[in-house]
């Protein structure tokens, strides 16, 4: 096992890094991705992480044994095995197999809207929570897995709340997915006539039938701080109430009022205010109606302080904490020259020389860091109600943040979850995950040897302290998944 002390060692000196920094699984799943099983594979062997280490570990829930080479030859210099493998991961196929193999057998997933009411929401919970996982572990398209998990919590919802126990399954199929990789003013529409949005931020009963009657305000609130321009965007109290206006009259057949149609987002002139409404300094004319809703996300999303906060946004997922403003603004130019369009402005922020540079300076959060470790050491699971215990013990289980901000990106909330992924690493090691399981024989075979398997998980060569830690420990996989050189990414 694994030595308290080595732990502290490497945990201190993780901490020290991010304060700085800022049962048998099902036969299907077991046969996903490791035909390859007893084949070999190259290992990285600079000291230092290089650049396509780097960019797989950013563009990616990590590395999969063979990863690194698999990339490293799909260019003739290591810059030009970066590009391509960034072009292959913003261009992806429209169908993930392993993906989909993988969360075949949770059927309820792939049920109609209407028909997710049938379900315990118990059920649904797990079984979203377990695909999330599964679609990270096994998915071909990472990239778009990765950035299915940034809308996810730039648009959180809890699916304990409401009818959200039934819609939010549909709302991650229908909404969120279709849209990750495209363009942001066509995911932010969807988003907002979700009919999961629309009970969570209670869009459902926002409505103006009387000219006394106010305006609900949650969702325009939401709408303008979280999801639009940002907190500094320049908005007041008076957009808040103008932008609720434009939104009245929309809402959603709930399971407690409706006998058919149960989900259906529905418009009701009659509920909405349909006089002049002025957003950010741009008037909408009285008697849109309905339309009032694309005339105000017009406004905001081509509203320059939207631009800039969903480039400070991306740039802090994907390069610093605290990204310079100078590639901020970069960003933010590619996205508001383009519309919104996600996958060029990625482009953007992937071809800085900030992004280049940050490298092994971001905590993994705790759904990154368990994702990785079921990866790198080529597991197989069912992603099932254990790989969800020890999420929720380290505080990041999927659609469960209660509150509309989403699950901090920043490393200080994180920090305190350092024993329990210490735990995590020692159980996976030693298979005392129930529907998760790893050869760690297999595993060294395949890599050459100790020093090589290290360098996998690392993404580099490990030193010559980290060697003589590996050799002192009676659990070297272990101890180097809980290691400063794996949790940060």
């Amino acid at each position: 096992m694994t030595s308290r002390r080595q732990f502290l060692e490497t945990s201190g000196a993780l901490a020290a890094a991010a304060a700085i920094a800022g049962c048998d699984t099902s036969s299907h799943v077991r046969s996903l991705l490791n035909n390859d099983v007893e084949l070999p594979f190259a290992s990285p062997t600079d000291s230092a992480v290089n650049g396509v280490a780097h960019t797989i570990a950013r563009l990616s829930y990590g590395a999969r044994p063979g990863e690194h080479a698999r990339v490293r030859a799909l260019g003739a210099t290591e810059s030009e095995a970066v590009s391509l493998y960034i072009e292959e991961q913003l261009s992806p196929r429209q169908y993930d197999h392993a993906a989909e193999r993988a969360v075949r057998r949770l059927e309820a997933l792939a049920e109609p809207l209407g028909e997710l009411y049938e379900f315990q929401p118990s059920l649904l919970r797990d079984q979203i929570g377990a695909a999330a996982v599964l679609r990270a572990v096994y998915g071909e398209r990472q990239l778009h897995e990765v950035m299915v998990g940034f809308w996810t919590d730039h648009f959180n919802i809890d699916i304990s709340k409401g009818d959200c126990r039934w819609s939010t399954p549909a709302h991650d199929r229908d909404v969120i997915r279709p849209h990750t990789l495209g363009r942001f003013p066509e995911l932010l529409r969807s988003v907002v006539l979700s009919p999961a949005m629309l009970w969570y931020l209670d869009g459902r009963v926002n409505r103006r039938a009387t000219a006394s009657e106010r305006p609900n305000e949650n969702y325009a609130r939401e709408l303008l701080e979280l999801h639009t321009v940002g907190v500094h965007g320049g908005y007041t109290q008076r957009d808040v109430m103008e932008v609720a206006r434009a939104l009245t009259g929309w809402t959603v057949r709930s399971r407690n009022t409706s006998r058919f149609g149960i989900g259906a987002v529905e418009f009701h002139q009659e509920l909405h205010d349909d006089g002049e409404k002025t957003i950010l300094g741009q008037v909408i004319q009285a008697g849109g109606g309905r339309r009032d809703v694309d005339a105000l996300l017009t406004i905001v999303t081509q509203h320059p302080a939207c631009a800039l906060f969903m480039a400070s946004k991306l740039c802090r997922r994907f390069i610093a904490d605290d990204p310079s403003p100078t590639v901020v603004a970069d960003v933010a130019r590619t996205f508001g020259a383009t519309g919104g369009d996600i996958s060029a402005t990625l482009r953007t922020l992937f071809a800085t020389n900030e992004f280049q540079s940050a490298r092994s300076s971001r905590l993994k959060r705790p759904f990154h860091f368990v994702v990785s470790a079921l990866r790198a050491t080529a597991a197989e699971t069912d992603g099932g109600k254990s790989i969800a215990a020890w999420l929720e013990r380290m505080g990041q289980a999927p659609f469960q943040y209660p509150t509309p901000d989403g699950y901090p990106d920043e490393a200080a909330p994180w920090l305190g979850t350092l024993l329990w992924r210490w735990q995590f690493a020692s159980a996976l090691i030693a298979n005392q995950i129930d529907g998760t399981h790893i050869d760690a024989l297999a595993l060294r075979r395949r890599a050459g040897d100790e020093v090589a398997l290290h360098a996998h998980l690392i993404g580099r060569a490990p030193s010559a302290y980290e060697r003589a830690a590996a050799s002192a420990s009676a659990n070297s996989l272990a101890l180097a998944l809980s290691s400063p050189a794996f949790q940060l990414t």
